[in-house]
């Protein structure tokens, strides 16, 4: 019975996150342009890309076609963002916190809703990729018998670098929710996620040092998280799939600590 009010309590905060959610204008836009970026951009790579005849093509073909993952991760990150800072803005967080006075409730019923969002737009965003890289690529010369495998689901690797795509981005929506709920201003939130995404990546890029690039590249939350697409030569990889997704979840639990650390200690 001493469980009952809590279990009220997080069942309150789950429908009312998701009916706040599912009533505002422009969350299902983002949703339809999570997927809309992420196979039109990976769709325009598969279609750009060719293996020509007596050539050896160093092409990862899943890698190349979960591409558009790197700009449906932003819309993600500004969609998880606005869950927060849209209620900072308006003054809306202090009917939230009114209604369900646990802070902590609050922060995971959030994080709750948009990850289960997330991660149906996500999976429906790497579906369309892999099909537009079936579709296409066997076309320009990635076939079976020059060694690359059929883009399929029935493939271990291909299955990881799917499922991985769709798990990070879950954890790039937590670690922009994270972000939203520390700073408490969308703008200020929408510009750190978008630096992290891109700007971490630039800087490694350019790091003139071999050996602190590789470092770099083993810390960035993109740069480790986006090897979980890899499906070949994985051991010249800066950082292994899964530990890089590790990496990542280890960025987005960092956000959503900061985020309810300030939550429950600073006023509204």
């Amino acid at each position: 019975m001493s469980q009952a009010p809590p279990l009220a309590a997080a069942r309150f905060a789950l429908r009312a996150e998701w009916t706040k959610l599912r009533t505002l204008p422009g969350t299902f836009w983002l949703l339809a342009a999570v997927v809309a970026a992420t196979v039109g951009v990976s769709t325009a790579a598969a279609a750009a890309t060719r293996c020509p005849a007596g050539l050896a093509c160093p092409i990862d073909s899943a890698k190349l076609t979960l591409t558009g993952v790197q700009l449906g991760q932003a819309v993600a990150a500004v969609l998880a963002v606005l869950v927060v800072g849209g209620e900072y803005s308006t003054g809306m967080i202090r009917v939230t916190l009114t209604a369900v006075p646990r802070r902590s409730m609050v922060l995971a019923a959030k994080a709750a809703t948009v990850a289960g969002l997330t991660l149906a737009a996500g999976t429906i965003a790497v579906a369309g990729s892999l099909l537009a890289g079936a579709l296409l690529l066997p076309g320009h010369g990635f076939t079976t018998a020059r060694g690359y495998p059929a883009l399929s689901p029935a493939d271990g690797p291909v299955l990881r670098a799917a499922a991985g795509s769709v798990l990070y981005l879950v954890l790039i929506s937590l670690l922009a929710l994270g972000v939203a709920t520390a700073v408490r201003d969308a703008a200020v939130a929408i510009g750190t996620v978008l630096a992290l995404l891109y700007l971490f990546p630039i800087i490694a890029a350019v790091a003139a040092c071999p050996h602190w690039q590789r470092h770099l590249q083993q810390i960035g939350p993109t740069t480790a998280g986006l090897e979980i697409e890899a499906t070949r030569n994985l051991g010249s990889l800066p950082i292994g799939p899964w530990a890089g997704l590790g990496v990542l979840a280890a960025w987005a639990a960092a956000a959503m600590v900061a985020g309810g650390l300030q939550l429950r200690f600073r006023d509204v």
